[in-house]
C-alpha cells in the first residue's frame, strides 16, 4: 500500500504519458492488496475451478470406465511392462500371438474396472480445495489443476485401485492367462524366468491414465473458449487468457 501512496504523490510531477503509467501501476498495486479487481469474489474463483475439475472428471474419467476405455484409447492404453515385452515378442515368434493379445487385453480390462473407484476420491479433493489452491491453479500452467489432484489423491487412488485391479485380474481370468503365458515363456530354452507384479503395474498405469485424461480436459478449458460451458467459467478463466 506504501507504493500506491508514493505513486499518487508523484502524479503532479509526471507528464501525461508518465501519468497514465503511474496510474496503472497504482491500480495494479491496489488490486494486489484488495483482491482480484474484476468483480469476481474469491468464492467465484474457487467455484469456477471446482466446476472445471468436476467437468474434467465427468467428461474424461468416466470414458475410461467403459469397455475399451483404456484398450482402444492410444493415449492411455496399457502396454506390457518392459520385463514382459520380451515375453510378448518371444511368444509371437513361436506362433502364440493370440495368447499374447489376450494377455494385453485383460490388463486393460482391469484398469477400466479400477477407475470406477476414482470419482468419489476426486470429488472429495475438489470439495476440499481452498481459495489459495484455486488461485494457484488458475494462474498456473496448463496442467496445474491436474498436478493438484495428483498431489492430493494419488495415495488414496492407489489404495482403492490396487484391490480392484487384483480382483478384476482374477475375475477376467487374467491370473490364469498370465500364469499360462509366463509358464510357457519360462519353459522355453534359453530364456530367463520372469515373475512380474502385474497388480502393481496395472494400478500405476491406471492412475497415470486417469491423470492424462484430466489434463486433456484442463488444457481444453484453458485454451478453447467453447469448452467454457458456463458464464462463471468464462469470466474466471478469462483472467488467465
Amino acid at each position: 500500500m506504501k507504493k500506491v501512496v508514493f505513486a499518487i504523490l508523484l502524479l503532479p510531477l509526471a507528464s501525461n504519458a508518465q501519468l497514465g503509467g503511474l496510474i496503472n501501476k497504482a491500480k495494479d498495486k491496489v488490486t494486489e492488496v484488495t483482491g482480484t479487481g474484476t468483480g469476481l469474489s474469491n468464492a467465484d474463483i474457487a467455484s469456477a475451478l471446482k466446476e472445471a475439475l468436476n467437468k474434467g472428471i465427468d467428461e474424461q474419467v468416466t470414458k475410461l470406465t467403459a469397455v475399451d476405455g483404456f484398450y482402444k484409447n492410444e493415449m492411455v492404453k496399457i502396454l506390457l511392462p518392459e520385463e514382459l515385452q520380451k515375453v510378448d515378442k518371444t511368444l509371437r515368434s513361436v506362433g502364440m500371438g493370440n495368447l499374447a493379445d489376450e494377455g494385453l487385453l485383460v490388463l486393460n480390462r482391469a484398469a477400466e474396472d479400477a477407475v470406477k473407484e476414482a470419482t468419489p476420491i476426486f470429488v472429495n479433493a475438489v470439495t476440499s480445495m481452498t481459495f489459495s489452491d484455486a488461485k494457484n491453479i488458475l494462474m498456473g500452467d496448463d496442467r496445474s489443476a491436474t498436478t493438484y489432484l495428483e498431489k492430493t489423491t494419488s495415495t488414496q487412488l492407489y489404495d482403492k485401485f490396487s484391490p480392484v485391479v487384483k480382483t478384476s485380474l482374477d475375475k477376467v481370468g487374467a491370473d490364469k492367462v498370465w500364469a499360462t503365458i509366463i509358464e510357457k515363456y519360462n519353459s522355453l530354452p534359453l530364456t530367463k524366468d520372469v515373475n512380474p507384479n502385474l497388480t502393481d503395474y496395472v494400478t500405476s498405469k491406471a492412475m497415470s491414465g486417469v491423470f492424462t485424461m484430466i489434463s486433456v480436459e484442463e488444457k481444453e478449458i484453458r485454451t478453447d473458449l467453447s469448452s467454457r460451458t458456463s458464464d462463471l467459467l468464462k469470466k474466471v478463466f478469462a483472467l488467465q487468457d
